[in-house]
């Protein structure tokens, strides 16, 4: 004797139900937001703050180098040194020694 209409739809509703459920579970471990993910977001995370630090470093650097040569109070050791360096000028008075 076959199960009434109602109960095999019961039946099938709860079967639905029970595969919806194991779907959000196995999103929720092997998903793109899931446990798995987390190891590796942990490790993105870790990688971009060691970034971050070397940024604010070379921040820190420029600033300070920014603040050398600020027109109103240059550094004067600075100046001589950028002008040398990239103006290939060197004073009256200097001895050039070059090196290989």
């Amino acid at each position: 004797m076959a199960a009434p209409p109602r109960a095999r739809r019961r039946g099938l509703g709860q079967v639905a139900a029970a595969a919806g459920i194991i779907a959000f579970a196995a999103l929720a471990l092997v998903g793109p937001t899931g446990v798995s993910a987390w190891a590796d977001s942990r490790q993105k995370l870790q990688h971009r703050e060691t970034q971050l630090t070397e940024l604010r470093a070379e921040r820190d650097r420029i600033a300070n180098r920014v603040e050398l040569l600020d027109p109103e109070n240059a550094d004067p050791d600075l100046v001589g040194e950028l002008l040398r360096n990239n103006l290939n000028v060197a004073h009256p008075d200097e001895i050039v020694v070059p090196r290989d």
